[in-house]
């Protein structure tokens, strides 16, 4: 088990939280910074404990886990979050990471790499949900919107089952998807009834603006970042899945393919297991090519 130092880093409307595992000013590879959102930092322990010959650095984005907001809101932007992104590089002051971003932290990086390129060496973006190079983008916003609709109507449960039923449904989304009976909280072992809570990132405002972010092809191709878009072999035809390698294409390359689904990295964090030792081996296969370590 690597050493682990935890700092805070205070941020406009919020105070942020981190994680350092192994000497920054110690190894001669560079820092590998893995950004999950609205999944906090404990998402990424079983895959940190593979990259123990390079300092590693995970943290909660803003609203989520120990990472406090105190300006009344639960979430955050993929500009937000990009932001608190570029705060903790400059605070490790290691010069350029590499970064492996998950899902919306694939969002935030993107973001940051758009707009601070120079922070990064290599942006390992794995399943994003860049539906705006979706041919069934419309369908899946409106969908969207419709979930944080019934968070706000029904709570959590009814909610986070149409996420479910979304976020796995296999293929472009078909034009009577919006017609079809609200799937049934139980069957996923949700609650029915509302507890009243409206605070949960995932089926709140948070789902909109990181699916509904307009990233810049063009930003990101003048940057000096190189970027791999990254796709799960276990989630093939899923909506991230899909949303990367459309994504990849927009940037003329190829997305690459890594061992298990959405969550293939995990270990057992929040109840899902994937394949983090060959997730790992592709990860560092990707990071340790010639020229790029």
């Amino acid at each position: 088990m690597t050493d682990m130092e935890t700092r805070t880093l205070a941020a406009s409307g919020a105070t942020l939280t981190y994680d350092i595992r192994g000497d920054l000013h110690g190894r001669e590879l560079t820092p590998l910074l893995m950004v999950g959102s609205p999944m906090d930092a404990t998402g990424f322990g079983t895959l940190a404990e593979y990259f123990t010959d390079r300092p590693v650095v995970t943290y909660d984005p803003r609203g989520i886990g120990r990472s406090i907001r105190d300006d009344g809101t639960t979430s955050g932007t993929p500009e937000e979050h990009a932001d608190d992104i570029r705060r903790i590089i400059e605070a490790l002051a290691t010069g350029p990471v590499d970064i492996l971003g998950s899902s919306g932290g694939a969002v935030n990086a993107l973001t940051l790499v758009a707009r601070h390129g120079e922070l990064v060496r290599t942006l390992v973006a794995h399943e994003p949900p860049t539906v705006q190079f979706l041919p069934d983008r419309d369908r899946i916003l409106a969908v969207a919107t419709d979930i944080t609709a019934t968070y706000q109507r029904a709570g959590l449960g009814p909610a986070m089952a149409k996420f479910i039923t979304l976020i796995s449904h296999r293929g472009a989304l078909p034009a009577d998807y919006t017609d079809r009976p609200a799937p049934d909280p139980a069957q996923f072992g949700l609650p029915v009834a509302d507890d009243g809570s409206r605070d949960d990132p995932m089926v709140g405002p948070h789902l909109l603006s990181c699916c509904g972010h307009e990233h810049d092809p063009a930003a990101l191709a003048a940057a000096p970042t190189r970027i791999v878009l990254g796709t799960g072999r276990a989630s093939a035809g899923e909506l991230c899945a899909r949303a990367a390698i459309a994504f990849a294409a927009a940037l003329d390359r190829e997305a690459v393919v890594f061992p298990g689904g959405h969550a293939g990295f995990t270990g057992g964090e929040f109840g899902m297991t994937g394949e983090p030792e060959a997730f790992a081996a592709v990860l560092r296969e990707i990071l340790d090519r010639p020229g790029t370590s």
